[in-house]
């Protein structure tokens, strides 16, 4: 009795552990135009790697491209190529029929401008979707991704790695009293296809909005043909500033002001903790940046853009939102 008792108790706590044990999420991939693609995957399917984030494997892409961008026509075949050979990705002729064969989407297209098209079907099956930056091509274009996946209920989510970055987190953990400002800068190169800050500013963007969060209300921007000054002004006093690089040394870091202390951002990161939090959300559906704080960031490169057009006066981020 006891013997087939014991029998009973381990049949019971093996099921238990097996259901514990989620298999890995069947994930897609839309846009093999970016580096991005290789470096996601490659931390999801090499067990060997010293950054492999578990819990993911990609089963399926759409190849995707833009001719008209030459960072993407001219890479898009060989990334997919490379994810076909090196990772075994079934690559699909439909957005469509990609939904339909996994759990959940990353939405990788170097290019801003044809991510709502593409996000359309990704909503419209109900699929979690992470989506690369830049999140959109205009702040239209956000904004209607924003309003799709409240429309759809579906979960989504936008980050540069940079926000995730070790040494951005750790700076970010640092007790420097209350936060009175930051300074961040970093690589600001300009692609005509995108307005100015959108195409590579958002990185440093995302890095002053890592440490100040939402609330800034109005902008002032300075351009040279060496950077893109932008300063803005947040809630109850605080000011946090933009400086795009474009030429000579391009280095990025972030500068934090508190009431006790002033730290430095020491250091850089890689893309593996963003693709923790990807996996992570693809479970839970909890988004780790708010749709909202990201809407905001498009609203301060937008305003940015319309101090520039009135000769560096200040923009309320209110004004270039829609009523």
């Amino acid at each position: 009795m006891k013997k087939n008792m014991l029998v009973m108790f381990g049949v019971l706590l093996g099921g238990t552990l097996a259901a514990s044990e989620e298999a890995p999420l069947k994930l897609g991939m839309i846009g093999l135009d970016t580096s991005h693609v290789i470096a996601f995957t490659k931390v999801l399917h090499d067990t060997d790697d010293p950054n492999h984030v578990p819990g993911g494997r990609v089963i399926a892409a759409y190849k995707g491209g833009s001719p008209d961008l030459e960072s993407s026509a001219s890479r898009v075949d060989g990334y997919t190529d490379q994810m076909q050979k090196e990772f075994g990705v079934q690559i699909v002729d439909t957005i469509e029929e990609l939904c339909g064969m996994v759990d959940a989407v990353l939405l990788m297209s170097v290019d801003g401008r044809p991510h709502l098209g593409q996000v359309k079907p990704v909503f419209e099956a109900g699929k979690r979707v992470y989506i690369d930056k830049p999140l959109a091509g205009s702040l239209e274009d956000a904004i209607a991704i924003m309003e799709l996946g409240k429309e759809h209920n579906v979960p989504w989510f936008s980050s540069s790695s940079y926000r995730y970055y070790d040494s951005l987190q750790k700076l970010k953990a640092t007790d420097v009293g209350d936060v009175r400002g930051a300074i961040s800068y970093g690589p600001c190169h300009l692609e005509p296809t995108h307005p100015d800050l959108f195409w590579y500013g958002i990185h440093p963007t995302e890095a002053l909005y890592t440490i100040m969060g939402t609330g800034c209300e109005a902008v002032t921007c300075a351009v040279t043909e060496q950077f893109h000054v932008v300063t803005g002004v947040w809630e109850g006093g605080r000011v946090g500033t933009l400086y795009g690089l474009r030429t000579g040394a391009t280095p990025h870091r972030v500068t934090v002001f508190g009431t006790k202390a002033v730290a430095d951002q020491e250091g850089g990161g890689n893309y593996a903790p963003l693709v923790a939090e990807i996996i992570t959300f693809f479970r839970t559906g909890e988004p780790p940046v708010r749709p909202e704080e990201t809407l905001e960031m498009f609203a301060f490169m937008e305003a940015a853009h319309e101090s520039v057009r009135r000769n560096g006066a200040p923009v309320r981020l209110q004004e270039v939102l829609p009523k």
